[in-house]
C-alpha cells in the first residue's frame, strides 16, 4: 500500500504532470464552462428543438385545416359551430360538459 503510494505521488510530482491535473479539474469541475453546466445547456437545447417540433406540427396541422376552410363552404359552417357555438337562427343550442 504505501509502495504504490509513494509511486503515485512521484508521478504526480512531475511538473506536467501536476499542471495537466491542475489544468484538467479547473476545466472539468472548476471554469465557466464546466461538464454540469455543459451537459444542463445540452438538456435544455433537447428540450427546447422538441417544443420546436410540436410547434411545427401544429403549424403544419392549421395550414392544413385553412386550406379546407377556404376550399369548401360547409367546412367553415361545421368550424363555426363547433369551436365558437354559432347558432342558426330560430336554433337553440345545449351545451354538455363532462
Amino acid at each position: 500500500m504505501k509502495k504504490t503510494l509513494l509511486t503515485i505521488w512521484r508521478i504526480v510530482k512531475n511538473k506536467y504532470v501536476a499542471a495537466t491535473l491542475i489544468f484538467l479539474l479547473f476545466f472539468l469541475f472548476l471554469g465557466e464552462n464546466n461538464v454540469m453546466v455543459t451537459h444542463k445547456l445540452n438538456r435544455e437545447v433537447s428540450e427546447l428543438n422538441k417544443e420546436a417540433d410540436l410547434i411545427r406540427q401544429g403549424i403544419e396541422q392549421d395550414s392544413i385545416a385553412a386550406v379546407s376552410l377556404i376550399d369548401n363552404p360547409e367546412a367553415i359552417e361545421t368550424y363555426g359551430r363547433e369551436h365558437y357555438y354559432m347558432k342558426r337562427q330560430n336554433e337553440d343550442i345545449f351545451l354538455v360538459k363532462e
